[in-house]
């Protein structure tokens, strides 16, 4: 199950950090000051993608999706590592 785990952590980290490269892009094509505000502070980053829900609906939701399959593979990972899980 940690192998399971940390497959899962790659894929969830990986994806997460693609779709949040090219909302960042889409920040800075509107907007210089949006693209740094939302590379060095993630609320306005979560500003934008609620402003530009439109624009950035796809890499937004891929983007949370990406962070679920990460805890759930951390979780794993931990709870095997423990004993938890068979």
């Amino acid at each position: 199950m940690e192998t399971l785990g940390l497959l899962l952590m790659v894929v969830g980290g990986i994806g997460s950090l693609v779709t949040f490269i090219i909302i960042l892009i889409a920040a800075f094509k509107d907007n210089i000051w949006w693209g740094l505000g939302s590379l060095f502070c993630g609320i306005p980053w979560l500003i934008f993608c609620i402003m530009n829900f439109a624009e950035v609906k796809k890499p937004f939701l891929i983007n949370i999706g990406c962070g679920i399959l990460y805890f759930i593979g951390a979780s794993m990972t931990v709870s095997s590592a423990m004993g938890g899980m068979p």
